[in-house]
């Protein structure tokens, strides 16, 4: 048998890091992040389920790695458990013997299209969802996709098997595959097809890791639905029946019952920046609802008549089109629940009716139930009972899942899947094939490194479930009385009690990690939006600290509101991270990222970010325009810090397009501030209040209604974020925000006539997040203005508007550049894809950053504002500032490198002599003894790390003029920078240095002790 194991040593250690480099990780609380699947155990049976925390992570990124990893741990028999989307919720990847988690989803790409024989071969990590778009594109389509497609894996469905959308046709998940390949225990690789796919389907990773996947295709159709109401679950299925009977060329069938209607129709409204987001919703009947969907072509003319011959209604085709767009968000019921206890059962169809009347005759508390219908005459019934997993009584009424599976049982059926948590139903699952696996198992994997436990199961567990299945009529009186009312969530550890609520809220169902820029940027699961919220309850619950460490992960977020736009619950992820950012740092005192404190202090001394002065704000506008603006006006430009001192092209090119447009507009100059979003990010919310008082009073005596940003953070912060905070602090605010590209569509006819000279390039656009997904949602305008400018071909890239990849810039690229870099590539490739000369974008903070990783990636393409391409079509010599934005951001980029904590004290080694002789003379001779008496270094390493931090404010002022020459030392600075230091480095270390010295004493202590005894 394998090896219980959850720590390597240091020695394997070693050997698993020369095999993946960065791809692994050892961290105990990263480890914590992969316990646990999306499945909410009552607290007994956590209990049960032991110690599942892995010894390691790695990133599986080919097939040969995999081998490696394969044999690596059949050397030292160690486990290894194989894990993809995480989507499932039955215990198939949970590391009950610790071991290796294998992460898979690296391995997404297309291996092989083959479109005359109907074929494609994909990575196991290929995501339903995106593969499907992608054979979309070539008129191709998937044969069926689970109903978790946005999250759920190739390989991941292959190894779990199940139904999904699709399965009325083509049947089960393995029957549209056509064969697999995996990496035997042996470290053997073997491809599978045909009979032999039976010793792999549904094994969930314990017979080896899956690498690649041949998935049988169809011709591309839109899909049309027709939605139907029936009065009671017999007429439903003697309609589903008929349509079987008849031969009505169905794709997929998929059907509700009233009660997850109601939950359905009163699930909250998505909100953005705590205002409801106006969706049209129709409102679904009462009644059992089936879905009926079809390529658009087929003749389906039967089937009103069938629906109406069973005693059901076609619904309006509203509603068809409304379920048919919710097909992959079904969850969002949650929003209802918290918690959920879930029991999925396959029934004959012929048994859907017994089912439904049964579970309301023995089921006390509510049961949603949503259902498949698959090839062969099954259907598949996911049922769920709203309930709080906070709740002891959440441990008396989750058997009642069991209850629900004994009803399938006694009607033909069987539960849906096996898996840990069911191991014991596991012969019911798999039938024929249980012996044949069984058998495989034993001969491939001998030492059971293979996920192991996950077939067999616990003893307690399969014990546990025993009891409660020869009790079941006990355990389910005690269940129909364990049901919860209302679920009110209070503040608790200092935590707001709405974000504790989406924190259990929360399905745990990965839509928000994928493209999480955040996830991919650095991944590992601890910084996607599903980790976050995992650590919230498991910091409630006392299992993971909130330390810096965590917190700096929740202010890493770049608050492109991907995991917003994604969230199939609708939860208000973005908005959540930016209440904890003030929670955690301007309540709590706990630190931001290090150069927001510079930042902060430039913003009070000079209104910007740069650390420029205020009085070269204006320096950018041209001669010939300070003549022409109005020192008071209706419309006012508000350039922003980085257009104003960096990326200079981008507040030129905007002045020139109003101007030329025949718009009148006035400008703040030097009375301009930032528009405060780094602090709102930086979670120094006391700065932004102040920036946004002196924002609002300079414009209202500049007689602005509207303020024309071109920056779309800045109008964010003018259109959305000001009129709220107005509204809070009691100001009045009259004053509307629109990007410029808004403004000058309605100026096209004027400004066409004026382009005159060519551009002749290939441009691909970028979609700033502030201006569309997480802002305005502003699309069209700067593609038109775009596409106006002559000589322009114009290339959308492959996720573009609101799916739109962010540029990975502002939070991250000040906390890791080297992330940024990552990120910013990623979107880079994309324009490289479209064969582009130029990449446009219209935002200076994702110019900045595109020009910075474009140079770190030596990825050769032209990063340009959408501004000055079209200023300079007008005719006008606009000069490119890539180089000034690498300059300024040089420095910006030494800074962050100089505040990592090792090279923070590799300066204060640097400052030992000067703060050893500005200790106090009993401090000095305590200091002198180290030399001189045996043991007193020993006893200063604890002491130390005490002392600094009492020590440090009374040495800082005594040597802050040697910290400012090493600082200059070690940062490139223009002299602006360098004459403001002084009055910068002071409060800013004065607000860091409280956080920092925890990280700083330990490394500096034994320095110090070294530089005592030498001197």
């Amino acid at each position: 048998m394998g090896n219980t194991i959850h720590e390597l040593s240091d020695q394997q250690k070693e050997e698993l890091a020369d095999i993946f480099g960065k791809g692994v990780n050892f961290k105990d609380k990263e480890r914590h992040f992969y316990t646990h699947d999306v499945g909410a155990l009552p607290s007994l049976i956590k209990t049960m389920v032991g110690n599942s925390k892995p010894a390691a992570i790695v990133k599986v990124r080919n097939e040969e790695k995999a081998v490696e990893l394969i044999n690596f741990a059949r050397k030292y028999k160690i486990p290894v458990v194989p894990r993809a989307g995480a989507s499932s919720g039955y215990g198939g990847i949970i590391p009950t013997k610790g071991g290796i988690v294998a992460d898979v989803t690296p391995m997404r790409e297309i291996i092989d299209l083959d479109k005359d024989n109907l074929k494609v071969t994909v990575g196991a990590g290929a995501v339903w969802h995106d593969l499907e778009e992608k054979l979309n594109e070539e008129e191709l389509a998937l044969q069926a996709v689970p109903s978790s497609a946005m999250a759920a894996t190739v390989g991941g469905w292959l190894a779990q098997n199940g139904v999904g959308y699709g399965s009325y046709e083509y049947g089960w998940s393995q029957d549209t595959m056509e064969s697999a390949r995996v990496v035997l225990p042996t470290g053997e690789v073997k491809d599978f097809s045909g009979a032999e796919l039976g010793k792999i389907i549904g094994t969930m990773g314990t017979t080896g890791i899956i690498t690649q996947v041949t998935l049988n295709l169809r011709k591309y159709e839109k899909t049309a639905a027709i939605s139907a109401k029936f009065p009671d679950a017999a007429s439903m299925k003697e309609a589903i029946k008929k349509v079987g009977e008849r031969n009505i060329p169905i794709w997929a069938i998929s059907f509700l019952n009233p009660q997850w209607a109601e939950m359905k129709n009163k699930s909250p409204y998505k909100t953005h920046y705590g205002e409801t987001v106006e969706e049209h919703r129709p409102e679904l009947p009462l009644s059992y609802i089936c879905n009926f969907a079809y390529p658009e072509s087929r003749d389906v003319s039967d089937l009103e008549s069938v629906i109406k011959e069973a005693g059901g209604e076609k619904l309006p085709d509203e509603i068809a089109e409304h379920e048919t767009q919710e097909w992959f968000r079904s969850m969002k019921v949650k929003r209802l629940g918290p918690s959920f206890i879930p029991a999925e059962v396959v029934v004959p169809v012929d048994k859907i009716d017994t089912m439904f009347t049964e579970i309301e005759k023995k089921i006390g508390l509510p049961v949603l139930v949503e259902g498949m219908v698959t090839k062969g005459d099954e259907a598949i019934m996911l049922c769920f009972m709203p309930h709080s997993e906070r709740s002891f009584k959440y441990n008396l009424a989750f058997p009642l899942a069991l209850s629900i599976v004994k009803i399938a049982e006694e009607n033909g059926g069987r539960i849906y899947a096996s898996g840990l948590y069911f191991a014991s139903q596991a012969e019911k699952v798999y039938k024929d094939r249980f012996k044949t696996i069984q058998d495989f198992k034993k001969q491939i994997d001998p030492d059971d490194i293979m996920n192991p436990e996950t077939m067999t199961g616990k003893s307690m567990i399969n014990t546990g479930l025993s009891l409660a299945k020869t009790f079941e009529p006990m355990a389910r009186a005690v269940g129909n009385m364990s049901g919860v009312g209302d679920q009110e969530f209070k503040d608790e550890k200092g935590l707001p009690g709405d974000i504790i609520s989406h924190a259990y809220t929360c399905a745990q169902c990965g839509y928000c990690v994928n493209e999480c820029d955040q996830y991919y940027g650095r991944g590992w699961e601890s910084q996607s939006p599903r980790g976050k919220w995992f650590f919230i309850k498991e910091h409630l619950a006392g299992k993971m600290p909130l330390d810096q460490e965590q917190v700096d992960t929740f202010l890493a977020c770049t608050t492109c509101e991907m995991c917003d736009h994604n969230c199939q619950l609708d939860l208000p992820i973005e908005r959540s991270w930016m209440t904890l950012r003030e929670n955690f740092v301007q309540k709590r005192g706990m630190m931001t990222i290090p150069p927001f404190e510079i930042m902060a202090q430039s913003l009070d001394n000079q209104r910007n970010i740069w650390a420029s002065y205020r009085e070269d704000r204006a320096k950018w506008l041209p001669d010939d325009l300070k003549a022409k603006i109005k020192d008071k006006a209706e419309i006012a430009y508000f350039a922003g810090c980085t257009a104003s001192f960096v990326e200079k092209d981008v507040a030129i090119g905007t002045a020139r397009l109003l101007d030329d447009a025949g718009i009148e507009f006035t400008y703040l100059g030097d009375k301009e501030a930032c528009c405060g979003i780094p602090m709102l990010v930086a979670g120094k919310w006391d700065v932004f209040e102040r920036i946004l008082k002196m924002n609002i009073a300079n414009m209202q005596k500049a007689g602005a209604k509207t303020v024309v940003t071109s920056c779309p953070a800045c109008l964010l912060m003018w259109r959305t974020i000001y009129p709220q905070w107005a509204e809070k602090l009691g100001m009045s605010f009259d004053i509307e925000a629109k990007h410029y590209s808004e403004v000058l569509m309605d100026k096209l006819d004027v400004l066409k006539p004026k382009f005159k000279v060519p551009l002749n390039k290939t441009i691909a656009w970028h979609d700033s997040c502030h201006l569309g997904r997480a802002g305005a949602g502003v699309y069209e305008p700067p593609r038109e203005l775009l596409k106006a400018i002559p000589g322009v071909k114009f290339k959308e890239m492959e996720h573009n508007r609101e799916n739109a990849l962010c540029c990975g810039s502002v939070v991250t690229l000040i906390d890791e550049p080297k992330v940024a870099s990552k990120i910013g590539n990623v979107r880079l490739q994309e324009a490289v894809d479209q064969d582009a000369d130029i990449m446009a974008a219209l935002c200076p903070c994702c110019m900045v950053q595109f020009r910075i990783a474009a140079k770190e990636n030596n990825v050769n393409m032209e990063i340009q504002d959408l501004g000055a391409l079209a200023a300079r079509s007008l005719g006008y010599d606009i000069p490119d500032s890539t180089n000034e934005a690498l300059v300024a951001w040089s420095t910006f980029d030494k800074m962050i490198e100089l505040m990592e904590p090792e090279n923070m004290t590799e300066m204060m080694v640097e400052l030992l002599p000067d703060m050893i002789a500005a200790m106090p003379a009993p401090m000095q001779a305590m200091m002198k003894t180290v030399k001189y008496v045996p043991g007193m270094d020993a006893l200063m390493k604890p002491m130390m790390p005490k002392m600094m931090p009492l020590l440090m404010p009374s040495l800082m002022p005594k040597v802050m003029p040697k910290m400012l020459k090493a600082v200059e030392k070690r940062v490139p600075m223009p002299d602006h920078m360098k004459e403001q230091m002084p009055d910068l480095m002071p409060a800013a270390m004065g607000n860091l240095l409280p956080n920092m010295l925890p990280q700083i004493a330990p490394l500096l202590t034994p320095k110090m002790i070294e530089y005592i005894k030498a001197n």
